[in-house]
């Protein structure tokens, strides 16, 4: 399929990540008062960027002009899932809960402006297609 290439792949799984993420933190604010409550946060990016490294390719193209695409590098299609990580070693309050709202707020804030980086990386890869397969430039 046309729309399954990497870059596709890599943006699909980071806003499935950033999704779940937004779920995250709202629940986080949800039991902002829960007693013995630990906050929960995803882990995506950092485990994307190991998978990338790990299947770095050893093999490099010989290149006699730096306008030619570059051979080889990173190649791996890995399936890297966002996990979700619970903090069990704080506690914020008197009550053994560990969530402070002026954090999650800004985690909630900054998780937006990166669904929305991604969306709109991924109208332009769409845009792109568009144009290639129009003809139109």
């Amino acid at each position: 399929m046309i729309l399954n290439t990497g870059s596709m792949d890599h943006i699909g799984r980071a806003l499935g990540a950033s999704a779940l993420r937004q779920n995250v933190i709202a629940n986080n604010i949800a039991n902002v008062e829960t007693p013995k409550f630990k906050r929960s946060e995803v882990r995506f990016e950092e485990l994307l960027k190991q998978e990338l490294n790990a299947y770095k390719s050893t093999f490099v193209g010989y290149r006699t002009d730096p306008r030619h695409l570059p051979i080889g590098g990173a190649s791996g299609r890995g399936q890297v899932r966002p996990e979700i990580v619970t903090d069990h070693t704080t506690s914020m309050n008197n009550n053994e809960n560990n969530v402070d709202i002026d954090y999650e707020m800004a985690q909630m804030a900054k998780n937006q402006i990166y669904y929305s980086t991604l969306i709109q990386n991924l109208n332009g890869q769409i845009q792109k297609l568009r144009t290639v397969i129009n003809g139109k430039g």
